[in-house]
């Protein structure tokens, strides 16, 4: 199955000096999102493994310039694998969901859906950022002193008391989602210059070299930008396993 055309025309720029390389496209919604940041630090670790298993990532978020520098300094994704588009028809032409659109406007729609109306798993996954995971990685090191902006820097210590090792720990996920929340709301003009797509949902399409489509899933909620949000690049695993 082919990929879709219009998204093999958006990045038909680059096209050439990715030949011979999957491409990995993903399809953020705006800079400011919750599902933006936390995918995009899910992936800034693992570059050099995409590298490594010939995979070419891409990420198209709704903004302008400022937004993406300032995304880009703030999760440590590389300028030049982030590209902006002024308004959600990208999205729409590739059917990604535009969120819930109740009276009112883009406001009252996002405070529904993150009340989880109209936007499905939400409620599961914010409860899941306080009660903890044992089947997702740990977010903080020992000696890290975490710090949100919004309360004072704490040891990630306190989170191996709270619950463990090895795994996601009671509130850290929740503290992730704090600190990005945070530079958010400091910023948020830079990040979302304009309100009326905040609540359009994103995707992520995997190619191969001849332009197949690998793999490809559309979210249809607020925090729910892969379809395990426990592990959100377990689709990548049978590419990057067996780079290792």
């Amino acid at each position: 199955m082919k990929a879709p055309e219009a998204l093999l025309e958006r990045i038909g720029d680059s096209h050439a000096q990715d030949q011979g390389f999957k491409r990995l496209i993903l399809l953020l919604t705006q800079l400011g999102d919750f599902d933006s940041m936390e995918y995009a630090q899910a992936v800034v670790p693992v570059l050099p493994k995409l590298e490594q298993a010939g995979i070419r990532p891409l990420a198209i978020a709704i903004g302008d310039h400022a937004g993406a520098e300032r995304f880009c300094s703030f999760t440590g994704m590389p300028r030049e694998f982030l590209q902006v588009e002024p308004d959600s028809q990208l999205h729409q032409t590739l059917g990604l969901s535009p969120g819930l659109q109740a009276p009112g406007g883009p406001w009252p729609s996002l405070l529904l859906m993150c009340a989880g109306i109209g936007s499905p798993g939400t409620l599961a996954e914010v409860l899941r950022g306080y009660t903890g995971d044992r089947s997702a990685a740990q977010r903080f090191g020992g000696d890290e002193i975490v710090s949100t902006g919004l309360l004072p820097p704490i040891p990630a210590a306190l989170f191996r008391r709270a619950g463990g090792e090895g795994f996601q720990r009671p509130f850290e996920l929740a503290t992730v989602r704090l600190r990005n929340m945070n530079e958010v709301l400091r910023h948020w003009r830079t990040y979302v210059p304009d309100d009326r797509f905040i609540t359009q949902r994103g995707g992520t399409f995997l190619l191969d070299s001849d332009d197949s489509l690998l793999y490809v899933y559309r979210d249809r909620g607020i925090l729910g930008y892969s379809a395990t949000m426990q592990r959100p690049l377990a689709f990548l695993d049978p590419w990057l396993n067996h780079a290792d």
